[in-house]
């Protein structure tokens, strides 16, 4: 089966921890807004639908007649699909949790260049960034980033699965990756305190299907209109 992904043709976003599952699968899928203007109408147009099961904003995944909303509910079923999951229920569930906070971790990295509202430009809340910013390094970082590191280690292996890859373990990769663009100063101090996070990255990194999408022009470069955005003056 195809997937038409729904995304932002310009930006990795929350649209990224989508594609790394489709890659990591070797699914067939079409990133659709990519083939340009037409692709981002339809979108829309979708988003605009008064029957089905519209999504409130991208990603969103259309999978036969299922048009599925929201990373972690993308990835819940995309998981379950690909053997990105366990087979057991409680499992299932388990790596949900873990993709719902890690949807709570990326919300607030975004928060650190724009914390007063997402309507203003980076510069029209500057101030209000770098307090933000030292906050999350101070107080969020360290809670998020510890609590992952503490459930990797309880795993007892590579992933938190186990030896078996999914779409937690990809997901957390594509956090790192975005943290060492974004703060690349606060992320070299800080990694230390993060081995097996950082030892997890790169055993994604390294597996055959990332390999050739991360060296590919499938993967967009990470810009300062996605998440993950780089200001010298956050990163102190």
């Amino acid at each position: 089966m195809r997937y038409d992904l729904y995304y932002w043709p310009t930006i990795q976003g929350r649209g990224e921890f989508v594609r790394l599952a489709l890659e990591e699968a070797g699914a067939a899928y079409v990133d659709v807004c990519r083939r340009g203007d037409s692709g981002v109408s339809a979108m829309l147009k979708m988003m605009a639908a008064t029957t089905g099961t519209p999504s409130f904003a991208p990603p969103f995944l259309k999978s036969g007649k299922l048009v599925i909303g929201q990373t972690a509910n993308i990835l819940f079923y995309l998981g379950g699909r690909h053997g990105l999951a366990p087979a057991t229920e409680s499992g299932r569930l388990w790596l949900h949790q873990l993709q719902l906070t890690i949807a709570d971790l990326v919300a607030e990295v975004h928060d650190t260049h724009h914390p007063i509202g997402v309507s203003l430009y980076y510069e029209d809340q500057k101030s209000a960034a770098k307090q933000r910013s030292k906050e999350f390094w101070a107080e969020r970082a360290p809670k998020y980033l510890g609590y992952f590191e503490r459930v990797l280690a309880a795993s007892g292996a590579a992933f938190v699965n186990g030896r078996k890859v999914s779409t937690v373990d990809l997901s957390l990769f594509q956090v790192v990756d975005g943290l060492r663009y974004a703060f690349p100063k606060r992320m070299a101090k800080f990694e230390r305190k993060i081995p097996k996070l950082i030892a997890l990255h790169d055993k994604v990194a390294e597996r055959p299907n990332i390999a050739a999408y991360l060296a590919s022009d499938r993967r967009i470069p990470f810009n300062e209109d996605g998440i993950f955005r780089h200001y010298k003056a956050l990163d102190r």
